[in-house]
């Protein structure tokens, strides 16, 4: 099966429903991904056949829970998941934040060579930055643990808005460790195809907020 069969495949079982322009521009993401890998070191996968379960469909699973508005990818890396979320929905506003430079600047040329004007990135650590408006989400893929995620990027929440923490196993230990005033809002277990391993993505938010974080949109998924 051919590498956008298997994309297309993967989709339809999540799913999600993109235009044709979009699933090429993630397969044009993952080329670029892989052609500087070797070089930058942006991700211990060194499979490319797994690159399409492992990296998109692995990243876009998490979609439905993504609220409209802004987000930040905190220790965004080889730009997962922020990039398939920039390419997927071109309405949300995406920010890539990593403090090594070196993956900042594939971020920054990926964004370029995609076409991406809905994403930008900053090369920085996550408690230094202090944009002038906060996130409607905020994202991490294994960035931390939950409690130093929440903590690390609190200023950065936008009010009423949520932590998106990609996860592998239920992190039960972890949510334990959370501060009094952080709840979870829900632990999804994600089925990710071509992913034979546990998969979560764990909804926080301040207890103190009052708006929810979007439940899964049945646009983008099947009836």
């Amino acid at each position: 099966m051919s590498t956008s069969a298997r994309l297309a495949q993967g989709l339809a079982e999540l799913g999600i429903e993109l235009p044709v322009a979009a699933q090429e521009k993630l397969l044009a993401y993952l080329a670029l991904l892989n052609k500087w890998n070797a070089t930058y070191s942006l991700t211990a996968l060194r499979d490319q056949e797994k690159g399409v379960s492992h990296h998109l469909l692995d990243s876009l699973a998490v979609l439905p829970y993504v609220p409209a508005g802004s987000l930040l990818d905190v220790g965004s890396g080889g730009g997962m998941p922020g990039i398939p979320f920039a390419i997927a929905r071109p309405d949300l506003t995406v920010t890539l934040l990593d403090s090594n430079s070196k993956k900042a600047a594939f971020l920054r040329q990926a964004i370029i060579e995609l076409a991406l004007p809905n994403a930008a990135v900053h090369c920085g650590r996550v408690e230094q930055y202090h944009p002038s408006v906060g996130f409607t989400a905020i994202t991490s893929r294994a960035f931390s643990e939950l409690a130093n995620f929440v903590a690390l990027s609190r200023h950065l929440l936008a009010e009423g808005g949520c932590w998106l923490a990609m996860k592998g196993a239920l992190p039960s230990a972890e949510i334990a460790q959370l501060p009094a005033d952080v709840r979870v809002e829900a632990a999804h277990a994600l089925s990710v195809p071509g992913v034979d391993a546990e998969r979560h993505v764990i909804v926080l938010r301040p207890d103190d907020a009052d708006a929810e974080c979007k439940k899964p949109d049945e646009s983008t998924r099947e009836n």
